[in-house]
């Protein structure tokens, strides 16, 4: 089941990964839920990663723990959307 409000935080992430990473409208454009991220993308280095985690926060207006950081949840563009939905729906 998708969450209500997820195609808002799709949009959002798709606008921070492309603010952040410095990425082209036509990548960022076509990324689905399987499109993988970190480890996939040069740009998302863990050095980045903070910056992401930081504008997702800031734009999303979440807090994300350290402990709910890890490889799955920036694993693919669709894991990222679901945990960021799950804690802005909140």
């Amino acid at each position: 089941m998708i969450p209500e409000g997820k195609p808002e935080v799709d949009a959002a992430l798709r606008a921070i990964l492309k603010d952040v990473l410095a990425l082209s409208d036509e990548q960022v454009a076509g990324f689905n839920d399987t499109t993988p991220l970190f480890g996939a993308l040069p740009e998302l280095d863990s050095m980045a990663v903070a910056g992401v985690l930081t504008e997702i926060e800031d734009r999303l207006g979440i807090v994300i723990d350290d402990d709910e950081v890890d490889g799955e949840m920036l694993e693919t563009f669709g894991a990222l959307t679901t945990f960021a939905a799950s804690k802005a729906l909140v």
